[in-house]
């Protein structure tokens, strides 16, 4: 069979090559559209993180509700014997002890009213017998109150104690009093026998004829006293910034204002830490910092730099500021 050539174009060909070309622009259309989204999307956290504070809306309602009844409900017939028998099979054991409920408190005399309470006119057994020989001096002395008048009175007591009153005997007549100017003869007698001054003892009768003269006090005797401690030296030395050789160890408190002010502080630290700064010297040294003067409180008179270290670490205990340094 002989060949046949046809001049027209494939139309396989043009198909796939219209669907390659579709899905390549849509690629780059995905790819362009993911780079834009990725920097509106950094763009956005970065301008949050620096200027923006995050909000968390918060859920409506209470965060937490409190239930009804906190105590849950109480299951009934709890504790009884026969529950036993339908949770284990079979019955409890009996109780060791029982114990019959209280009977119900009644309302006693005591605890009624006190409007109601009223006075108490019972008498004793001591005011009886007063009463029991009353009367029977009643029946002997017929001017005397009669009993019936006592005991139909609003207060028997009180009409008893009048009745023992008006048949007492009135008390013997006073002496006058000593501001009067009266005196009796017994009283002068006993003022008499007082200012008659001490008895003198006649020397015909044995015993001690002269009374010891008390012992000389001892010469070398002296008064008992707490010895003053002597007063401790306040001058305090202070040495010049230019008299420290350079490397010496010190240590410096702090910067104040003015000298002035360096030394109260010197001298408040010495009431503190006296045991401390014995020994010690005052260095005041001049500084500018930033056009402003200001002065530096150290001490001077350590040995090397652990020694300074173990002193600030102690004052730092007490709760000031001390730190080692070198002279420069």
């Amino acid at each position: 069979m002989a060949d046949m050539q046809m001049t027209g174009p494939a139309r396989g060909e043009k198909t796939s090559g219209n669907v390659a070309s579709a899905a390549n622009w849509l690629g780059a259309a995905m790819s362009l559209a993911l780079v834009v989204g990725i920097a509106v999307w950094g763009y956005r956290l970065i301008m949050r993180d620096v200027s923006g504070v995050p909000v968390v809306q918060a859920i409506d309602g209470p965060m937490r509700v409190a239930p009804e009844n906190p105590g849950g409900q109480i299951a009934r017939h709890e504790g009884l014997a026969v529950n036993d028998v339908a949770g284990s099979g079979t019955s409890a054991k009996p109780p060791e002890q029982l114990v019959l409920a209280p009977r119900p408190l009644d309302i006693t005399d005591e605890d009624i009213p006190v409007s109601q309470i009223g006075p108490d006119t019972s008498l004793t057994e001591a005011e009886q017998v007063a009463l029991a020989s009353l009367r029977q001096d009643a029946e002997e002395d017929t001017s005397s109150l009669a009993l019936t008048d006592i005991m139909s009175a609003d207060d028997p007591i009180r009409a008893l104690a009048d009745q023992i009153a008006a048949n007492a005997t009135p008390f013997a007549d006073l002496d006058p009093a000593p501001d009067t100017g009266v005196f009796d003869d017994t009283a002068t007698e006993q003022v008499a026998a007082v200012d008659q001054g001490p008895e003198i003892i006649p020397a015909s009768i044995p015993g001690v004829a002269r009374s010891l003269r008390p012992a000389q006090r001892p010469a070398g005797l002296q008064q008992a006293s707490l010895a003053i401690p002597a007063a401790a030296p306040t001058g305090v030395s202070e040495l010049s910034p230019s008299e420290i050789p350079t490397g010496t160890r010190l240590v410096q408190f702090g910067a104040y204002d003015s000298p002035e002010i360096a030394r109260d502080q010197w001298t408040k630290l010495e009431a503190r830490f006296g045991e401390y700064l014995e020994g010690k010297s005052r260095v005041i040294e001049e500084a500018t910092s930033g056009g402003r003067v200001f002065y530096r409180l150290r001490a001077h008179g350590f040995a090397d730099l652990s020694d300074s270290r173990r002193f600030c670490a102690a004052i730092v205990a007490e709760g000031t500021d001390c730190i080692p340094v070198v002279s420069r």
